[in-house]
């Protein structure tokens, strides 16, 4: 757990938790998951003697739950947003899809993480719950060091406000669906390769399964994130109108911010219903191209069996037990049925070459 004095003028990390709110900015309790559970005793007293009020224990059990979808709450002394993240897990940090096989597609897929990421954001006091793994604290934390500087002092480039800074790490999640997309795209377009190659014989559709639930559990996730972020920017809409001006700018800012953050969340939408929809366009080419080739596979069949038809009615013919057929006690007869036969069957290739019945056009 880090807890950190955000200013319009410096950013410093403080050892524990203040007795009092400092006298300028608000104070950021950034912590993982499991610190956030064994420490929620310390953090609920905190919050009473800065803010006089806690946390609902509803919502302190939504800040620990990892299933709970992105949502937004509010009471009157503080909103409550959970916003799940879409990034790489683990596994696939370390992978390389460049391999372009099956199996590099089904980790790939397999691997998305949408670990949900809390916030608590009171008027002076933003507390965020991470998973164990995210490195969003620990890059705001970097990121807010270098703006204050080596003398832990900063211009006006700091977030103003808990809500401000709760917008900034938002849109960073976002934006880090970019990797994510690469990923992404070129693990279906593994997977479209092998459903389009001609010479393969695609088996696994396990690994298709996976990726259409891939595709839909993200389209889910997307949907509640632009769900929870649009009733932020309702709940924004509702705050009291400031007197005075600065405080008035910092509003309009936050509602830029949303903005931002539901539009960037609009495109990741469209971008995962695009996968989507390119999936199931390459598995309609996977079984149109099939059936093009056992269609062309049945007329090379039935060319043949139409060749060959007629040289086995002369052969049958010339078959039969009986002596006065033609040419039979002729020296020159089987020569003659030999060209008759190979004529016939010359002339029907020729016709059926003419007529595109054979070949590869």
């Amino acid at each position: 757990m880090r807890i950190f004095h955000v200013a319009a003028d410096r950013f410093v990390e403080l050892p524990a938790m203040p007795e009092a709110l400092p006298a300028h900015g608000f104070v950021w309790i950034g912590s993982a998951r499991r610190e956030f559970e064994v420490g929620l005793g310390d953090v609920q007293a905190a919050l009473q003697r800065w803010t006089g009020g806690q946390l609902l224990d509803l919502h302190a059990s939504d800040l620990l739950n990892t299933q709970l979808p992105s949502h937004f709450d509010y009471t009157s002394w503080y909103d409550l947003l959970v916003f799940r993240r879409l990034a790489a897990g683990a596994g696939q940090r370390a992978f390389d899809v460049e391999r372009g096989t099956l199996a590099a597609a089904r980790q790939a897929l397999a691997a998305v993480d949408t670990s949900p990421v809390g916030f608590a954001v009171f008027d002076r006091v933003l507390v965020t719950v991470h998973p164990t793994d995210c490195a969003v604290r620990d890059h705001f934390a970097q990121r807010l060091v270098a703006m204050a500087g080596s003398e832990g002092r900063a211009g006006t480039r700091l977030p103003a406000s808990p809500p401000d800074l709760m917008l900034r790490m938002v849109n960073h999640m976002v934006d880090s669906y970019l990797d994510l997309r690469r990923l992404l795209t070129r693990a279906l377009g593994t997977l479209q390769q092998e459903l389009l190659d001609p010479k393969s014989r695609f088996r696994d559709w396990n690994v298709l399964l996976e990726s259409r639930n891939a595709l839909a559990l993200l389209e889910d996730t997307c949907e509640d994130q632009r769900s929870a972020m649009q009733e932020w920017i309702d709940a924004l809409d509702e705050w009291p109108d400031e007197a005075d001006p600065q405080l008035q700018r910092e509003r309009e800012i936050l509602r830029v911010r949303s903005r931002d953050v539901l539009e960037h969340v609009a495109r990741v939408l469209s971008h995962v219903r695009r996968l989507g929809e390119s999936a199931e366009t390459a598995v309609q080419m996977h079984f149109s191209a099939l059936g093009h080739r056992t269609n062309d596979i049945m007329r090379t069949l039935t060319v043949l069996t139409a060749i060959f038809l007629p040289l086995n009615l002369i052969t049958g013919f010339f078959g039969m037990n009986f002596d006065d057929l033609p040419l039979i006690h002729s020296a020159d007869g089987l020569w003659f049925a030999l060209v008759v036969m190979i004529a016939v069957g010359v002339g029907l290739v020729a016709l059926f070459w003419r007529k595109r019945y054979l070949g590869s056009d």
